[in-house]
């Protein structure tokens, strides 16, 4: 396949940089646009891809309405850089893992950056087999003011300590080889969709 020809039709060409950023969205925010934006700019992405789950497997409650929540993040999620998918559907899986062994067979030559609030890092160990996340792509990590000292000094923290890079360097991030993962600080974004939800 040629320099810069699309991919599978998904509008992906071979070295561009894309963020994937996955979750419920149960409700979307602007703290979740937030994480978006940062990632986006900070990382020099081509694309930010707004993967929204059918169903977090450890959240105990079952999430609102599919359909709805996917209509909700493209409200949201309005920007030329971003997109929202439901692949996660598709595929017919929750697991991350699954669905980055996937993105990138499908998509070689594509530098694929898995992106997360820091709540997130600090819950990763929970994930199913959450060490080759961070064997199969970059992690970008944005700060999240309930969890920043709890995400850095997380598990997931102190097991690739040698794998992080300096936020100053981030723009090299999607090009690096896995592991390789670094914490970003920009404007702290107080918003969670357990307080919204909590509202209702």
């Amino acid at each position: 396949m040629r320099q810069g020809q699309a991919l599978r039709g998904e509008g992906l060409s071979r070295g561009m940089r894309v963020g994937l950023f996955g979750g419920s969205f149960d409700p979307p925010h602007n703290g979740h646009l937030h994480v978006a934006r940062t990632a986006l700019r900070r990382l020099g992405l081509d694309q930010v891809w707004w993967l929204v789950s059918p169903q977090n497997p450890l959240k105990g409650t079952p999430a609102d309405d599919f359909a709805r929540r996917f209509s909700a993040v493209s409200k949201l999620a309005r920007h030329p850089g971003m997109r929202v998918s439901d692949i996660e559907t598709r595929l017919g899986s929750t697991r991350t893992i699954d669905l980055l062994t996937h993105l990138q067979g499908s998509h070689p030559g594509v530098h694929f950056v898995w992106i997360m609030g820091a709540d997130n890092l600090a819950s990763i160990h929970r994930w199913a087999h959450w060490t080759r996340i961070f064997q199969a792509c970059p992690v970008a990590v944005i700060a999240r003011p309930q969890d920043a000292v709890r995400a850095r000094l997380s598990h997931a923290a102190r097991q690739f300590a040698t794998s992080r890079i300096r936020e100053s360097e981030a723009t090299a991030l999607p090009l690096q080889t896995a592991p390789a993962w670094t914490y970003l600080t920009e404007r702290l974004h107080s918003h969670s969709s357990t307080a919204l939800r909590a509202r209702n």
